[in-house]
C-alpha cells in the first residue's frame, strides 16, 4: 500500500515524500507539478502525449491543470519528491506573460545542483522536528526545475498548448462546481444550466481549462478535502459527508486515488509552516 513517509506546507507551495507502489487514476491539480525519483524502482507518468519517467537523474514537471497519471513499473517500493506549487509563484517568476502558467516541457534531465537540491529537501523534509529552510529550498528547486524547462529552445518540444479565452458559460459553470462541490452533481443539468447539451458543453470546458468538468471538480474536491484535514479537527467521516461523499469507504477511494495516499495518512504525517494556506 502507497504511504506518505513526510508532507509539508509552505508559503508558496508544499512538498512530499511518497512511496508509491500502485498507479494513481488521471488526474490534475491547479499548481505547477514536479516529481523527483529519491528511492526505489523507476515509474511512469503519462502527460498529454508522451510518458515521462521517473527515475535517477530525471523528473517530471507538469503545468497547472495538465491532465496525468502515475504507473509503477515494478513490484515494491517507488520512493518520490513530490512538489506542488502555487499558480502565483508561476506568474512572479516567468519572463514571460505568454508562459506564465507552463514549464517548457515535461521530462528534465537533472543537474548536479538540482539533485543536490533535491537531497537537501529530502533531507529536511525527514526531519520532523526542524522544517526551517523549507520555503527556500522549494523556491530554489523549482525555479532551477522551471528554468531547465524552457532551455534550448524547449517550446519547439511542447507542441501542446491550452487555448485560454474567456466565455461567460464557462465561467458560470465554475461558479456553480464551486457553490455546489459538496452535492452530487449531474454534468447534464450543468450543461443545460449554462445553456449547452452536454457535447458542447465538455468540448468547451476543456478547450478553455484543459481538463474535463469531472476532472475539475475532483481537483477542487482534493484541494478541500487536504485543507480540512490540516486546518480543522473533523473527523474523516465528517469531512467525507461535507464533500458530498456518501461514506467514508467511498471518500477514502476518492482521496487515495487521486493523492496517491489515504486521507487518515496525509493527515499523520503532514507540517504545515506560517502562511501555507489557503490552497482554494
Amino acid at each position: 500500500m502507497s504511504q506518505a513517509i513526510a508532507v509539508c506546507h509552505g508559503e508558496f507551495g508544499r512538498a512530499a515524500l511518497y512511496n508509491l507502489n500502485k498507479a494513481i487514476i488521471t488526474h490534475a491539480h491547479r499548481e505547477g507539478h514536479l516529481i523527483f525519483h529519491v528511492d526505489g524502482n523507476p515509474a511512469r507518468v503519462p502527460t498529454g502525449d508522451q510518458v515521462v519517467d521517473i527515475s535517477p537523474g530525471k523528473a517530471a514537471a507538469i503545468s497547472p491543470w495538465e491532465p496525468h497519471g502515475f504507473e509503477v513499473t515494478e513490484d515494491g517500493h517507488n520512493i518520490c519528491l513530490v512538489l506542488y506549487i502555487k499558480p502565483m509563484w508561476f506568474l512572479e517568476n516567468s519572463t514571460s506573460a505568454e508562459f506564465a502558467l507552463k514549464f517548457g516541457r515535461s521530462d528534465l534531465e537533472l543537474t548536479q545542483e538540482m539533485r543536490g537540491l533535491v537531497n537537501r529537501l529530502t533531507a529536511l523534509l525527514l526531519d520532523d522536528e526542524d522544517q526551517t529552510g523549507f520555503d527556500q529550498l522549494l523556491f530554489g528547486l523549482t525555479r532551477e526545475s522551471f528554468d531547465l524547462s524552457w532551455r534550448n529552445d524547449a517550446a519547439t518540444l511542447r507542441s501542446k498548448t491550452y487555448d485560454r479565452f474567456s466565455d461567460f458559460r464557462v465561467r458560470r459553470s465554475l461558479r456553480l462546481i464551486q457553490e455546489k462541490m459538496g452535492q452530487d452533481m449531474d454534468m447534464e443539468h450543468m450543461a443545460r444550466s449554462v445553456g449547452l447539451s452536454r457535447p458542447h458543453f465538455f468540448k468547451l470546458f476543456k478547450q478553455y481549462m484543459g481538463v474535463t468538468p469531472n476532472v475539475y471538480m475532483n481537483t477542487l474536491r482534493s484541494e478541500r478535502a487536504i485543507e480540512e484535514l490540516l486546518q480543522t479537527e473533523k473527523s474523516v467521516t465528517d469531512i467525507a459527508f461535507d464533500l458530498g461523499f456518501s461514506s467514508q469507504a467511498s471518500f477514502t477511494r476518492f482521496f487515495s486515488s487521486n493523492v496517491g495516499i489515504a486521507p487518515s495518512e496525509y493527515r499523520r504525517v503532514a507540517h504545515v509552516t506560517s502562511g501555507a494556506f489557503p490552497m482554494m
